[in-house]
């Protein structure tokens, strides 16, 4: 190479420009609505690039800027981007807003603001190296000072990725499942194999790596644990009927109004991981002790709840003051005290069980727990089983005792009728719904099908009025698609916000209110406006909660647009009497400390 100056330039040039190439292929997807052309676009940057720097693209078309299992994170805010990308663009606090509204998200402001640069541009891995070097940083000073050498030393197009990456949002349409597929195609291997791979060592770049090496295969013998696997997800349905349409026989659980939460147990140590992946061990102290005592290594899937020493579950608006604390006082420990329910097993004496049948998993996960004694609920058989619970206490032994970790009662049926007998009873109980699932099917991570279904019904709906919005994102830039709504408060005679919603409405309803919003706007506020409380919205949602978030003083829980009133006036929406009417069946009738059971508003 040395005695041929043209391949030495070849190389240099595809060495030097590698992100420039990782950005060109990140705006070639981004144009295209088309799975099979990003796929193939994302294949084809891969397969020209060496390992080490398909390895590091491929972690970075993920949307990250490390691969998912490591714990190292930027921590650089927008207002820090905000102010590099300012500094180096000379751009005014004007100039910076118009562009922030025109494309919704920092990267492409950056990309459009920054200066043009005569430097040859960055290498991936140089990119890699100085994330790495951001994310050691101490302080912000230190930490502004490595982001202002970065993008100094980008491309405008480089630093638009560079900047999405470090915000994590990419905005080209690109899934990690896509690039899954893109490895495959690649390398070869088949999709499966590559998302198994990726699932089980939570490393794209290293999947990569084992695909070009023929070696997929070998990641169950690399599994880490303590990194979580995806969560298998279940499908809505409306009636008891449709609960039996898919499968003959069901198992069925009570559905908790909890937070989703997978256990990783192994040596004595225990870290529990949220459904976005997050570790939220230290929001519950009490649960590892109880876990740490299983007899192998072993993946728990399961739902954490506030809990009663009377054996039911609390209200989630309890549940929420644990969520996301470092430290746990021992006054919040005795007052709100959790339960881990566990409801399946992933991983147990070395084998990865998800493609076993669930009723298999069932056996191995009461074996598992009671020889790590733990606390059963119970399984009932479907004739008996609605009797029968009233009676257990999910396995709590004594009215006073409070039990962390407890095995989720399992019943089973197989008409529409047993059906709802067992929804009344999970209500009566004070929990959502019911959990129906194929007794033959597999775990699939990340997937939502038709073997777990969710069946559970609104608390109410609620007339509230449109008081402010905001642009949306990806799909919805440039329109105001996100909605704070409220309602009245008749002692005060205004308006009090009650929640947001962004879903619900129809592409063209969008549209045509984004128009409204735009000519009954009272105060312009860049990315958010207020407008003229004149548009009334019916909005659903699954429970209420007390909360300062919001001036009513209360919130809901996963608010959605069921559709637009253009029949009613904003007078006659609802008030906060109303609230509090649905606030007090809900804590009466859901959560009551009475063992019997009571009527659902």
């Amino acid at each position: 190479m040395a005695g041929n100056p043209r391949v030495f330039r070849l190389f240099s040039e595809r060495i030097l420009n590698s992100m420039r190439k990782l950005a060109e292929t990140c705006d070639a997807i981004a144009v295209t609505t088309k799975k099979l052309l990003k796929t193939a676009t994302a294949a084809g940057y891969l397969k020209s690039r060496t390992t080490d720097e398909a390895a590091v693209s491929a972690v970075f078309l993920s949307g990250r800027a490390f691969p998912a299992w490591e714990e190292a994170t930027l921590q650089v805010g927008g207002s820090l981007l905000w102010r590099v990308v300012a500094e180096l663009s000379g751009k005014d606090e004007a100039e910076l807003t118009a562009a922030y509204r025109k494309h919704g998200d920092l990267g492409a402001v950056a990309g459009q603001v920054l200066p043009e640069t005569s430097r040859p541009g960055l290498n991936v891995l140089e990119v890699a190296d100085a994330f790495r070097q951001i994310s050691m940083a101490r302080g912000p000073a230190a930490k502004s000072a490595l982001v202002r050498d970065l993008l100094a030393r980008a491309t405008p197009l480089e630093a638009k990725y560079i900047v999405k990456i470090m915000t994590g949002d990419l905005r080209i349409g690109l899934k990690e499942s896509l690039v899954e597929e893109a490895i495959a195609k690649a390398y070869g291997g088949t999709v499966s194999e590559v998302q198994r791979a990726n699932m089980l060592l939570g490393d794209i770049g290293e999947t990569l790596r084992l695909a070009v090496e023929g070696k997929l295969a070998e990641a169950k013998i690399k599994m880490r644990m303590f990194h979580p696997l995806g969560f298998m997800l279940a499908s809505p349905i409306d009636t008891a009927e449709e609960g039996l349409r898919y499968f003959v026989e069901a198992v069925v659980e009570d559905k908790y109004d909890g937070i989703r939460a997978q256990a990783h147990v192994s040596g004595g140590e225990v870290k529990f991981f949220s459904r976005t992946r997050d570790e939220i061990t230290e929001s519950f102290p009490e649960l590892p002790g109880v876990l740490g005592g299983l007899p192998q290594t072993a993946i728990l899937d399961g739902e954490i709840v506030a809990w009663e020493a009377s054996g039911r579950a609390r209200p989630f608006s309890i549940l929420q003051q644990r969520l996301g604390r470092k430290k746990v006082s021992e006054r919040m420990l005795r007052e709100i005290p959790v339960a881990y329910v566990v409801f399946d097993v992933l991983y147990a004496s070395g084998e990865l069980l998800i493609d076993r049948p669930l009723r298999e998993r069932g056996g191995i996960l009461d074996e598992l727990l009671t020889t790590g004694n733990i606390h059963h609920g119970g399984t009932e058989t479907r004739r008996n089983a609605t009797n029968s619970q009233r009676k257990l206490t999910f396995g709590v032994e004594e009215e006073t005792a409070v039990v962390n970790v407890i095995r989720a009662p399992v019943f089973h049926a197989s008409s529409s009728e047993e059906l709802e007998e067992l929804f009344a009873a999970a209500q009566a109980r004070g929990n959502e719904g019911l959990m129906i699932k194929d007794p033959d099917s597999a775990y699939t991570p990340g997937k939502r099908g038709k073997s777990w279904l969710k069946m559970k019904r609104e608390l109410a709906t609620l007339d509230v009025v449109v008081t402010a919005v905001e642009y949306g994102h990806g799909k919805r830039v440039g329109v105001l698609s996100d909605y704070t709504f409220g309602l009245w408060d008749t002692d005060k005679a205004r308006l009090v916000n009650i929640g947001k919603a962004y879903s619900g409405l129809t592409d063209v309803e969008i549209a045509e209110m984004t128009q409204w919003f735009l000519e009954h706007t009272i105060e312009d506020q860049g990315f958010r406006r207020t407008v003229e409380p004149k548009i009334v919205l019916e909005v659903a949602f699954n429970n209420m909660m007390k909360s300062d978030r919001h001036d009513s003083g209360y919130a809901l829980r996963f608010p959605r647009i069921v559709r637009l009133r253009p029949d009613k006036s904003a007078d006659e929406a609802d008030t906060i009497d109303r609230v509090r009417e649905i606030f007090a069946k809900q804590s009466v009738n859901s959560y009551s400390d009475s063992r019997r059971p009571l009527d659902r508003a």
